[in-house]
C-alpha cells in the first residue's frame, strides 16, 4: 500500500480538523434553535398616502389668454385657476384642497366662478379647507364655500359691509382753468359726472342706491346660506365689524382660530392611518428642462410666440375674449393697470372664428366697461355675421359698449354681480384754453366753416357746435337702442324705458330681460355646446382667442426701442404708485378715462368702476 505525500496528509488533516471543529461549535447552536426559535421581526407597514391639493387664491385674475411670465411671478388667469380647481375635483389622485386665500383684487362676478367651482369640488365628495390670514370681505366671501374656515388669532376679519365712492374733479378744473365740455344722452349716463359736477345727480345717487343695495342682499344671502346663519344675524355681525378671529368664531363666521400648520395637522387628523402629502403647486405646468437643442427650438418658439401644433380637425368650440375699455386699434394695457379692448384685434378674432370650419359654436367672454362708440359698433357687425350658435358670457361687467358688443347674440348668460345695461351716449371735451391764459399762453386761430372747432381743446362750444354735438349723441343713441331692442326681440319703447344710461346688476338685468340666464362662463359654454348639437358632458376642444402675446414682448413691451422704453417708464410708475398708494393708482384710472374722450369722440362708457375690498 503507498504511503500519501507529507504534504498532502497534512492537508486533509488540517481540513477535517477544522470541520470537526466547525461541527462541534454549530452543535449548541442547533440545540439552543431547537429549544426556542425567535421569529424575525415584522417590516412596518407602509401607510397609503393621501394627497392633498394646496392653491393660493391671490391677485386679479384677468380675463383670456396670458403670457407666460420669463422672470417674474404673474398673476394667473381666472381660466387657469378655475380649470385648477376642475381638475382636482376630478382627479382621483387628490383627496382633498387646501386654499389659501390672501388678497385677491377681484369683481363679484369672479368671486362667483371660483365659488362655483369650490362647490364643484365639494360635490364630488372631496374637503376643502380655506386659510384666510388677511380677512377681507372678498377673501371672506370666497371662503364661506368651503368646508372650514381657519384664521389665525391675530387676524381681523374685515366685514364691514359694502361702499361706492365716487371722486368729483370739477372744482379742481375749475382752479386750472379748465372747462369740461360734457354731453349725454339718456339721464342716468353719468359717465362724465365726475367732471362736471361736485356730487352725484340725483340720478346717479338713485343708481348708486340700488345697486350697492342689490349686492348687499347678494352678500347677506350668500354668506346665510353657506354658514348656515339666519340672514340678521348675519347683518348684525357685519355691523359690529371689523371682528377678531377669536369673535368671528363666536359668532359662526369661522370654524377654527388656528394657524396654517395647525390647519395641515387637522387634515392628517382625518386620516391618521394614511400618510398626507401637499401638492402645493398641483395643477400648474412644469418649465421646460429639456437642454437638447429640440428642446431649445421650442423654447424660443414658445418666446417668440410661434405655434407649432398642428390645428387639429375636429370640432371645435371658440372662446374670444372682450376685456377692458373699447377703442379703436389694438388691444393694450393701460398706464395705471387693466387692459383695453382694440376692435382691431377683436374684429382678427372673429374673423379668424368665421373662417375656420371646425369651429361649431362660439362663446364672446366680455368683461368691459365699455369706450369708443366706433370700435363697439364694428365689433358688433363682425359678429352679427357669425353663422354659428353665439352665446355671450358677461363677467364683472358687461355695460355700455360691453353690452352693445353682446345683445346681438342668441343667448345671454350673466352673473348675479355682473354690471351690465348703461344704455346711453356720452361725448364731448376739455377746453384748455383757460389753463394756458393762466400760464401766459396764447392762441391765435385761422378757420373756416361754422363748427371747425368742434372738436379744438382750446375753447368750448359754441351754440352751433354743441347742437352739432347733440344731433350726433341722439344718432348713435338712437343706432344703439333700435339694434340693441332688434338683438333682445323687444319693442323699442320697452327697451327705452330699460335705457337712458342704467346699469343693471345681473340679477336685476335677468328680471328685466336684458340677459337670459345666470351663469358661468363654464355653463354657457355647456349650453352653446348643446345648442351646436352635442351632448352636454361631450369633450370639445376649445380655440380661445385672442392668442396670447408672445413672452418676449409682454415682457419687453412693443420691439421698436422708443416704444419698448416708453413702457418700461410707465411699468416702473404704476408699481411705484401701488406700492405707495394703491387708491391714487385708482384714482388716476379714473382721470386715464379722460384720454378717451380725446382720442373717441362719442362713447358708451359705463360711468363707473367698482371695487370689492
Amino acid at each position: 500500500m503507498r504511503r500519501m505525500p507529507a504534504t498532502i496528509a497534512f492537508v486533509v488533516s488540517a481540513l477535517f480538523c477544522s470541520y470537526v471543529v466547525a461541527a462541534d461549535e454549530k452543535k449548541p447552536a442547533e440545540a439552543t434553535a431547537t429549544k426556542s426559535v425567535e421569529k424575525p421581526a415584522k417590516k412596518p407597514e407602509k401607510k397609503p398616502v393621501l394627497t392633498w391639493a394646496h392653491l393660493d387664491i391671490t391677485g386679479s385674475y384677468p380675463e383670456g389668454a396670458q403670457a407666460p411670465p420669463l422672470f417674474s411671478k404673474k398673476s394667473e388667469s381666472l381660466a387657469t385657476i378655475i380649470e385648477r380647481l376642475d381638475k382636482a375635483a376630478d382627479d382621483r389622485k387628490i383627496t382633498g384642497v387646501i386654499l389659501n386665500i390672501s388678497g385677491p383684487t377681484i369683481g363679484r362676478a369672479k368671486l362667483n366662478e371660483l365659488r362655483q367651482a369650490i362647490g364643484n369640488i365639494r360635490a364630488k365628495g372631496k374637503p376643502v379647507y380655506a386659510w384666510v390670514d388677511q380677512g377681507s370681505s372678498g377673501e371672506y366671501q370666497i371662503a364661506t364655500a368651503c368646508d372650514q374656515i381657519y384664521m389665525p388669532e391675530s387676524a381681523t376679519l374685515m366685514l364691514t359691509g359694502l361702499r361706492a365712492e365716487i371722486t368729483f374733479y370739477k372744482n379742481l378744473f375749475d382752479k386750472a382753468g379748465i372747462q369740461p365740455e360734457m354731453l349725454r344722452v339718456g339721464a342716468f349716463k353719468s359717465a362724465a359726472e365726475p367732471y362736471t359736477r361736485t356730487e352725484m345727480s340725483p340720478e346717479f345717487r338713485q343708481e348708486m342706491n340700488e345697486i350697492i343695495g342689490n349686492f348687499y342682499e347678494q352678500m347677506i344671502s350668500m354668506i346665510a346660506e353657506a354658514r348656515k346663519l339666519d340672514p340678521k344675524a348675519v347683518e348684525a355681525a357685519i355691523d359690529t365689524a371689523p371682528l377678531s378671529s377669536a369673535e368671528a368664531h363666536q359668532l359662526g363666521l369661522i370654524d377654527h382660530v388656528a394657524y396654517e400648520d395647525q390647519l395641515i395637522d387637522a387634515v392628517e387628523k382625518l386620516n391618521p392611518e394614511a400618510e398626507v402629502k401637499l401638492s402645493k403647486r398641483y395643477g400648474k405646468k412644469k418649465m421646460n428642462l429639456d437642454f437638447s437643442l429640440f428642446g431649445f427650438q421650442q423654447t424660443m418658439n414658445q418666446l417668440m410666440g410661434i405655434d407649432t401644433k398642428r390645428s387639429s380637425k375636429r370640432p371645435k368650440i371658440a372662446v374670444i375674449y372682450a376685456t377692458g375699455a373699447i377703442t379703436s386699434g389694438r388691444s393694450g394695457s393701460s398706464m395705471f393697470g387693466g387692459q383695453s379692448l382694440g376692435s382691431e384685434t377683436l374684429i382678427k378674432a372673429i374673423r379668424e372664428v368665421r373662417e375656420d370650419e371646425t369651429v361649431k359654436a362660439v362663446v364672446l367672454r366680455v368683461d368691459s366697461p365699455g369706450g369708443s362708440a366706433l370700435a363697439s359698433d364694428l365689433m358688433w357687425r363682425e359678429l352679427e355675421l357669425l353663422e354659428v350658435p353665439f352665446y355671450v358670457s358677461m363677467g364683472d361687467t358687461a355695460a355700455s359698449g360691453g353690452y352693445y358688443i353682446a345683445m346681438g347674440a342668441d343667448r345671454i348668460f350673466a352673473e348675479p354681480g355682473t354690471l351690465t345695461g348703461s344704455i346711453g351716449v356720452v361725448g364731448g371735451k376739455l377746453a384748455i384754453g383757460g389753463l394756458f391764459n393762466k400760464v401766459g399762453v396764447t392762441t391765435s386761430v385761422i378757420s373756416r366753416g361754422k363748427n371747425a372747432g368742434v372738436f379744438s381743446t382750446t375753447d368750448g362750444f359754441t351754440e352751433s357746435e354743441r347742437a352739432a354735438m347733440v344731433k350726433l349723441l341722439n344718432t348713435v343713441y338712437e343706432q344703439f337702442t333700435s339694434k340693441a331692442a332688434k338683438g333682445r326681440g323687444m319693442d323699442l319703447a320697452r327697451l327705452e324705458e330699460l335705457a337712458g344710461g342704467r346699469v343693471y346688476t345681473g340679477t336685476q338685468a335677468l328680471k328685466v330681460g336684458l340677459v337670459d340666464e345666470l351663469g358661468t362662463l363654464a355653463d354657457t359654454i355647456t349650453a352653446v355646446k348643446v345648442k351646436a348639437g352635442f351632448d352636454a358632458d361631450k369633450n370639445l376642444e376649445l380655440k380661445v382667442l385672442p392668442k396670447a402675446p408672445n413672452p418676449l414682448e409682454a415682457f419687453l413691451g412693443p420691439m421698436d426701442a422708443d416704444a419698448r422704453s416708453s413702457a418700461a417708464q410707465t411699468a416702473l410708475l404704476r408699481r411705484t404708485l401701488d406700492g405707495i398708494a394703491p387708491e391714487l393708482t385708482r384714482q388716476l384710472q379714473g382721470l386715464e378715462l379722460l384720454r378717451l374722450f380725446g382720442n373717441q369722440r362719442v362713447l358708451v362708457l359705463m360711468p363707473f368702476n367698482l371695487h370689492l375690498n
